[in-house]
């Protein structure tokens, strides 16, 4: 085991470089597993950190240097990363100026999720800016509390329309006992479920995208979860709706995801 590391646009981070964070939460992130310095589907991770870096702070990232200074901090082992951006230069006066961004990334050893099955039970909740993976996780620690205060492992969130939409830090997916049947709504596009799709495309298993209601989840042979800390969990219950355990479904996810190589950023 070996102790965590920061650094910041390829530099070992100084808490003074990095103090703006405390009081400004104005940012986004990927989180990803390496393994020997390997990553799945760096340019999906890269596209996400470029599209918000524009979007957040009106100003480009450059994939060159963010590649060399990942690849450095690597240097070929096991990790569990996760790639901030944020900007020292950012105003919370006028934050429609554009601001050149700060990458933070931090390593530490693989996060291995020995839980077993999650119990989750619905909520009213939609993420700010959902397409977003940014650094404002209050809702999401508070609804996950307010879960397991009801005794409950974590929360899923459903839109005012009903529909199911994502989990805390997690997207979902159903087996209909035909095809994975993905919720349609407004979401993080999450990285590991994009990984799924494209795997089962490849597989040739039948897949489809719609709004799911919680009573249509009755109808559901399954449903798992899947995140960059574990790319496919079942779920062992929805409010007071059960789902068995499906063992070839998670299979079958496994198999889809073993499809993206690993490679160097």
């Amino acid at each position: 085991m070996w102790p965590p590391r920061w650094t910041l646009n390829g530099e070992t981070a100084t808490l003074e470089a990095i103090a703006s964070l405390a009081g400004n939460n104005y940012g986004h992130f990927t989180a990803l597993q390496a393994r020997a310095g390997l990553i799945q589907a760096w340019p999906l991770h890269l596209a996400r950190l470029q599209a918000a870096t524009r979007e957040l702070f009106g100003k480009e990232l450059a994939a060159e240097p963010l590649r060399a200074w990942l690849h450095d901090a690597l240097r070929g082992q096991d990790a569990a990363v996760r790639i901030s951006v944020f900007s020292r230069a950012f105003d919370r006066d006028r934050p429609s100026r554009a601001a050149t961004p700060d990458v933070l990334i931090a390593l530490h050893p693989p996060r291995v999720r020995s839980t077993g099955p999650l119990r989750v039970c619905s909520v009213v909740h939609q993420r700010e800016a959902p397409h977003i993976k940014h650094l404002g996780s209050f809702g999401l620690f508070n609804q996950r509390r307010l879960a397991q205060q009801r005794g409950f492992d974590d929360a899923l969130f459903l839109g005012v329309d009903g529909c199911v939409s994502e989990g805390t830090t997690w997207n979902l997916g159903f087996h209909d006992g035909e095809r994975i049947v993905w919720p349609a709504a407004p979401m993080l596009d999450g990285i590991s479920m994009q990984l799924l799709k494209e795997g089962l495309a490849r597989l040739g298993v039948p897949q489809m995208t719609r709004p799911l209601r919680l009573s249509d989840l009755r109808g559901m042979r399954s449903a798992f979860f899947t995140n960059a800390a574990c790319a496919c969990m079942p779920l062992a219950c929805i409010d007071d709706l059960v789902f068995e355990a499906d063992a070839e479904t998670v299979d079958l996810l496994r198999a889809a995801l073993a499809t993206t190589p690993w490679q160097d950023p």
